[in-house]
């Protein structure tokens, strides 16, 4: 319950906006008293908070208030860092005076994040070094490899770091390198075995987490310990989802599985040199079954198991089975440190049973597909057809859960995001949510400080062809080209595809004498600096820059989507929850592709206007936004950008744009 003795939330508020040079809004103010009132209550609340509002205050204000734990879940690497180096620290400074107490935070991570001290020093399986081809002598005096120079790096740091954390080396190290000096949970000895315990940054950063009022951590974490049975975060009355758009899919890739020939051979090589040799054969004739059925497999869903796969995993599961069980009744002393040899074994075994067995299983609550990848082959995986069951269950229940972003009401209010969490839908005449057995929940939409219709337009190109899933687009193509030479560069580029963000970053290159950055070819907080540094730059990308791009001024004035951002019709998994929701007599299509586009133009259309001096225009390559029924759904989840269609007068405003920041000395 909230601390009566408190002083009042908007003493606090105030003094935590002044320490951290913010102005108050209304907007904030109404965020912060329906928290506190949430926690007082112990509901649940559901919070929309444009661009600006200054959320994360309007969230950590009331839950430092109420002096109970509070864990804070984020879906980015960048929001986590503002809470814990900017945010947390100044908040906690300006609220002590009139807390008398001073909160203690931390992060926690999953362990696969934090370096390992017992795989620096004491090396990685024999059969993961034979594939890395790790240092040779001559290598770790002076190693020519970038991996190896990277692995010199990684140890000279771990001798000066104080977290052992990734995300604190800089420059940071290949995904290749960090997998040679650090274990994943499976892996892990244990502080009781591993003889480094005493010293682990991964058990460090658990015991900070177990001091700490507010814990930061990333939705990823969340969900194992949701979901897995296994507690990994400190048990706490206040549970912050911030980026809550996001957590569907981070918890349904939490909870879902995946076996590749790749895969299974470690694991069969890992497992053989500790175990009899007739489990070791038996896990060995299983994995190449399965590697020959992948061979043949094709892409796409298996709404029933083929009789040739369904022998080869109950194969796969009944070996890894027997392996688990000899790993468990046997020791070699032979083998140098034993324990963490067999520790990885153990656990990519356990793994392999773990998804064969749940394959077999065939629920019909999971989805189960084929994929296929030009680089690393075939793969079978498995995912639940929807995560809202499970968030029900696990989320709600014993603790007040805010969740927030600034893009939580999907074609005008919450239900859509409501539901994919497992909450019942919210109405006038029912403010609790539906069933009783529904957990209970209020919304809250608290809008944005800026003034969108003045300092942005919608343009939807309605004269352009309709795009189709093959061929360029020419008429999109010359469209493009003149709204960035009249804005002047300027320009963010969302595609659909990144075939198509490379298409059109060739043939733009070829058109006109300004840069176009492209997504791929440097990483992406490179690629960032370069465009906001120079404002005739324009940056084409994919996916992340949809939801990863902050840069207000003048460099952004321009944001251009080809297409509706629509799932691809041979996703196995949104396919699945489609037909699942048309069988359920509610429409599919919806419920299911139009939420995941308009979940994205929203983000998409939010890295336009980022500062109250923010001017520009949104234009949507794509005429299904104007002419299509569902059309007007996906503008209600955007900005409220003044509209238009016309060509002339969006042309008119990026030179009338282009003008003023060029006399502004951008």
């Amino acid at each position: 319950m909230t601390d009566t003795s408190s002083p009042p939330l908007a003493d606090l508020l105030h003094a935590a906006v002044t320490a951290v040079g913010g102005t108050e809004r209304p907007g904030q103010t109404a965020m912060a008293e329906a928290v506190a009132e949430a926690i007082d209550d112990n509901s649940h609340l559901l919070v929309q908070a444009g661009t600006g509002t200054g959320k994360s205050l309007g969230y950590l204000v009331p839950a430092l208030a109420q002096g109970e734990r509070v864990v804070v879940a984020t879906a980015t690497l960048a929001l986590q860092r503002q809470l814990v180096e900017r945010d947390l620290p100044r908040t906690v400074d300006a609220l002590h005076p009139l807390l008398r107490r001073r909160p203690e935070f931390a992060m926690l991570k999953g362990r696969s994040n934090y370096l390992c001290l017992h795989r620096l020093h004491e090396g990685v399986p024999q059969d993961d070094a034979d594939e890395a081809g790790l240092f040779d002598p001559f290598e770790a005096a002076a190693p020519t490899s970038k991996l190896g120079k990277d692995l010199l790096r990684l140890r000279d740091w771990s001798d000066e770091t104080e977290t052992g954390d990734r995300d604190d080396l800089t420059p940071g190290v290949s995904d290749r390198a960090w997998s040679q000096v650090s274990v994943t949970s499976r892996e892990c000895l244990g502080a009781s075995k591993c003889a480094y315990g005493a010293e682990c940054f991964a058990e460090a950063a658990r015991e900070r987490a177990k001091l700490a009022e507010v814990v930061v951590t990333n939705h990823a974490l969340l969900a194992i310990d949701a979901i897995e049975g296994a507690p990994v975060l400190p048990s706490h009355e206040v549970l912050i989802v911030d980026e809550a758009h996001e957590l569907v899919s981070r918890v349904t890739g939490v909870a879902s599985g995946e076996l590749t020939p790749g895969q299974v051979n470690r694991a069969v090589r890992r497992a053989t040199k500790l175990v009899n040799e007739k489990a070791a054969d038996a896990l060995q004739t299983a994995s190449e079954t399965f590697e020959r059925i992948m061979e043949l497999a094709l892409p796409g869903r298996l709404e029933t198991i083929p009789e040739d796969l369904s022998y080869a995993l109950m194969a796969l599961r009944d070996a890894a089975r027997t392996v688990i069980s000899a790993l468990g009744a046997t020791r070699d002393a032979s083998v140098q440190d034993e324990d963490a040899v067999r520790k990885q074994a153990l656990g990519a075994v356990e793994n392999i049973h773990q998804v064969a067995e749940r394959i077999v299983e065939g629920s019909e609550f999971d989805v189960i597909w084929y994929e296929r990848h030009d680089r690393f082959g075939a793969s079978l995986r498995v995912a639940p057809l929807s995560v809202s069951g499970l968030l029900r269950e696990k989320l709600f229940d014993d603790r007040s859960v805010i969740l927030t972003s600034a893009t939580l009401k999907i074609g005008g209010d919450f239900n859509g995001v409501a539901a994919s969490l497992g909450l019942a839908p919210e109405s006038p005449q029912d403010p609790e949510g539906g069933e009783e057995s529904a957990p209970r929940w209020q919304s809250l939409d608290v809008g944005s400080p800026f003034d969108y219709a003045k300092q942005g337009i919608l343009y939807v190109a309605k004269h352009l062809t309709q795009p189709g899933r093959e061929g360029s687009r020419g008429d999109m193509l010359d469209e493009l080209a003149e709204l960035v030479e009249a804005a002047g560069g300027r320009t963010l580029g969302l595609f659909s595809s990144m075939r198509a963000a490379q298409a059109a970053a060739e043939e733009l290159r070829g058109r006109l004498d300004m840069p176009i950055l492209l997504q791929g070819e440097e990483t992406l907080g490179e690629l960032i600096r370069a465009f906001a540094a120079d404002p005739r730059t324009c940056l084409f990308g994919t996916l992340s820059l949809w939801q990863g791009v902050d840069v207000p001024g003048p460099s952004c004035q321009l944001v251009v989507m080809d297409r509706v951002p629509f799932p691809r019709p041979d996703d196995p998994l949104m396919s699945a929850r489609q037909k699942a929701v048309e069988e359920a007599g509610g429409n599919g299509f919806m419920a299911v592709a139009a939420t995941h586009a308009a979940l994205l133009m929203a983000q998409g259309a939010g890295r336009l206007v980022r500062a109250s001096g923010d001017r520009g225009i949104v234009a949507v390559l794509d005429p299904r936004v104007e002419r299509a029924r569902y059309g007007s759904f996906l503008r209600k989840t955007m900005p409220d950008f003044w509209y238009t269609t016309d060509r002339n007068q969006v042309r008119r405003s990026l030179a009338a744009i282009d003008a003023a920041a060029k006399a502004d000395g951008a």
